[in-house]
C-alpha cells in the first residue's frame, strides 16, 4: 500500500479508524468495532464517502451501522467504488480523478476479510462503469439487499431494515461460492 493518513477516535465503546490520502480528498476506508472481540466484520461497498470521518456518521453510515448491530456483528468496514469524497453524486461526477490512488487494493484487501460483504452502491455505480469492474474483481460471495432497474446493488439508506441480504449473483462477475 501506498502513503495513507489513518485517524483514530473512540467514544461510547465504539473504536472508530479513517484512511484517507495525503491531501484529505480521498477517503479510503472506515472502520467501526463496538464489541471487544469483534470477530468478522461486515464490510460495506458503497458509491462514495461523503461526510462520515472517524468522529461521526452520515445518515448513510448511521443505518450501516444499525443494520449491522443488527444482524449480530461486531463491527463493520466502509470501502466505496470511488474514493473521493462528495457529499453529491453530481459533485461525484465532476472529479477528474474519483477512483483514488489506493482505493481498488484497500476494497479487496477488505473484501478477502471480511464476515461478509455487502454492496450498496447504487444507481450511480454505472458512472465509468464502476460498479461493474468492481463487481467482477469481487471473488467469492458478496450480498446485496435488492437491486436497481439497471442491476446495481441498492443504497441502503433507501432499504428498509426488515429486507434481509441476499447473495447476488452477478451476471459478469465470478460464480459465489
Amino acid at each position: 500500500m501506498g502513503r495513507m493518513i489513518e485517524r483514530r477516535h473512540e467514544d461510547n465503546g465504539t473504536r472508530s479508524r479513517a484512511l484517507y490520502s495525503p491531501c484529505g480528498s480521498y477517503r479510503y476506508g472506515l472502520e467501526r468495532v463496538w464489541r471487544e472481540t469483534p470477530g468478522p466484520l461486515l464490510l460495506w461497498v458503497m458509491l462514495n464517502p461523503a461526510r462520515a470521518d472517524e468522529r461521526r456518521n452520515d445518515p448513510t453510515i448511521e443505518r450501516c451501522q444499525r443494520r449491522a448491530q443488527a444482524m449480530g456483528f461486531g463491527g463493520m468496514r466502509i470501502a466505496n467504488i470511488f474514493a473521493f469524497r462528495a457529499p453529491t453524486p453530481a459533485e461525484l461526477r465532476r472529479a477528474e480523478a474519483p477512483v483514488g490512488s489506493e482505493n481498488d487494493a484497500l476494497l479487496l484487501r477488505w473484501h478477502a476479510e471480511a464476515g461478509m460483504t455487502l454492496a450498496g452502491w447504487g444507481m450511480h455505480g454505472g458512472h465509468r462503469g464502476r460498479g461493474a469492474e468492481i463487481a467482477a474483481q469481487l471473488t467469492g460471495a458478496v450480498h446485496v439487499l435488492g437491486l436497481t432497474k439497471d442491476g446495481h446493488p441498492r443504497h441502503p439508506l433507501y432499504v428498509a431494515y426488515r429486507q434481509q441480504p441476499r447473495l447476488w449473483h452477478r451476471p459478469d462477475g465470478p460464480a459465489a461460492g
